[in-house]
């Protein structure tokens, strides 16, 4: 019987077969793998972070150079009317604003890149300063003037960054733990900032030409937000039909920035909002009401959008009739409420309205009617004054209770009549026998207290007395004194 050893030599020598079986060809495509991946991996040891060229390539490209030429000829030509009859598509202006859009996309992407390698650099110097200016330009701009500074009072930031921000930098730099840089250092760090301003002034001039030209192409959204802001929402979407294609609540924000208020208050800030900020109608628009309206210009910026994308209206009355219907609901919102209208009496019925009766509500009135005794101790004789509970006027009054000469101050109650009806209804029922004489008369009563009783009704006879004798005056009683006339 063969062990697990043995067993497993057999396992490992049917694989060691195998392996001789493998063709040819196959062996020629495993070399071939290893020889990309071994040539991946030279190029990505080749790369040399420390060098801004190897990061940065886009401003050598001959497809950024010849967008680039070409819009700076646009821009002195100035904005000329393209033929009305030539298809978008085919449009020589349409097809360099697309590149463009494409182009300015391309350019945040290397200005993000270029912003990563300047914090790499400049961290040892001033590593909380990432932190406290998070735009990519504006951090590139205070990097280049601060420099190898240490002392941030010799240095002026007006201008480039707000008051309070410049306020945190100064004191968060004479606590902080970096080093001046190497020299070397420093120069790649400088002209990495000086590549992220010319790259942003690239991009600036690129959004005036298709804001220049956001008339032909979209007149609809231009009619809305204005032409600045409908070329930098064209120009972060992709482009027109990029932009007709997003939701409104992707539009609303475009061109969002990360806001570092430095631990001052957010009541006065606008977050989750783009480039639809800078519009105008946001900007008239009352503080409480801001963000209504800027989701109502993103919806209808949307819309507009899909319009222009099939060139639905080249004459942009769409667009102005989207603004006159947003600057119609913004006058809406903000009108007061209505006055409350005073409400009118009713009309007085002249017969009296039908009450619930019945056995059940007279129970209810007898139960909550007022006493003899409260009846009493609410009424007063005039000139006579009223006990009270304590005497002197004070606590409780009594009214007219104890004043008929009992000296009491309890009336007894009368029986009510309900009580008094449903006595009468008891004493009508016979539970006797009847006033027959026949022979079967009986002295048996059945009462439904006792059950069977046995009465005899000429043993109460003698104290009736008979019928001329009063019942009222007693029989041995006699006057105790008559006056006489």
């Amino acid at each position: 019987m063969a062990t697990l050893a043995d067993s497993f030599l057999a396992d490992l020598d049917e694989l060691s077969d195998n392996e001789a079986e493998i063709p040819e060809e196959n062996k020629i495509d495993a070399a071939d793998m290893e020889e990309d991946i071994d040539g991946d991996l030279a190029d990505l040891e080749s790369l040399n972070y420390d060098d801004l060229d190897s990061v940065s390539k886009l401003q050598k490209t001959h497809r950024y150079i010849d967008v680039m030429q070409k819009v700076e000829e646009a821009l002195q030509k100035g904005s000329e009317v393209s033929i009305q009859g030539v298809d978008l598509e085919d449009d020589p202006e349409y097809q360099l604003i697309v590149e463009c859009n494409a182009l300015s996309v391309d350019i945040e992407n290397e200005i993000v890149i270029i912003h990563n390698f300047i914090r790499d650099k400049y961290r040892l110097k001033f590593p909380e300063l990432e932190s406290l200016v998070n735009h990519p330009i504006d951090y590139a701009r205070v990097v280049k003037k601060i420099g190898n500074e240490v002392d941030l009072t010799l240095v002026d930031l007006e201008g480039l960054l707000p008051s309070a921000i410049i306020m945190v930098v100064s004191v968060t730099a004479s606590t902080t733990t970096g080093k001046p840089l190497p020299e070397e250092v420093l120069n790649k760090t400088i002209d990495a900032c000086d590549r992220a301003l010319e790259l942003d002034s690239s991009k600036k001039k690129v959004l005036d030409f298709v804001e220049s030209r956001m008339g032909y192409i979209a007149p609809n959204v231009s009619a809305i937000v204005g032409s600045a802001v409908a070329a930098k929402l064209m120009g972060t979407a992709g482009g027109l039909s990029a932009l007709a294609k997003m939701p409104a609540c992707n539009v609303q924000l475009l061109g969002a920035k990360k806001k570092n208020l430095a631990g001052f208050s957010t009541a006065t800030s606008q977050f989750r909002v783009g480039y639809i900020e800078q519009t105008e109608i946001f900007q008239t628009t009352p503080p409480p009401l801001r963000m209504r309206a800027c989701r109502l210009l993103a919806a209808k910026s949307t819309l507009a959008a899909r319009v222009d994308s099939i060139r639905g209206d080249p004459t942009g009355n769409t667009g102005k009739f989207f603004k006159d219907e947003i600057l119609k609901k913004i006058e809406k919102w903000q009108e007061p409420p209505p006055a409350k209208q005073p409400k009118p009496l009713p009309v007085p019925d002249s017969e009296p309205k039908k009450k619930r009766g019945g056995r059940r509500l007279r129970k209810m009135k007898e139960r909550y009617a007022i006493t003899d005794m409260r009846k009493l101790a609410n009424r007063m004789q005039f000139g006579i004054p009223e006990e009270s509970s304590l005497g002197d006027g004070l606590g409780e009054g009594y009214g007219m209770l104890g004043q008929a000469g009992s000296g009491k101050l309890r009336v007894s109650a009368g029986q009510s009549k309900l009580a008094a009806k449903v006595a009468k209804k008891f004493k009508e029922k016979h539970y006797g026998s009847s006033g027959a004489t026949s022979g079967l008369t009986s002295s048996l009563a059945f009462t439904p207290v006792q059950g069977i009783e046995l009465s005899n009704p000429q043993a109460y006879a003698h104290q009736l007395g008979s019928g001329t004798q009063s019942t009222y005056f007693s029989e041995t009683g006699t006057f105790s004194k008559i006056k006489k006339t």
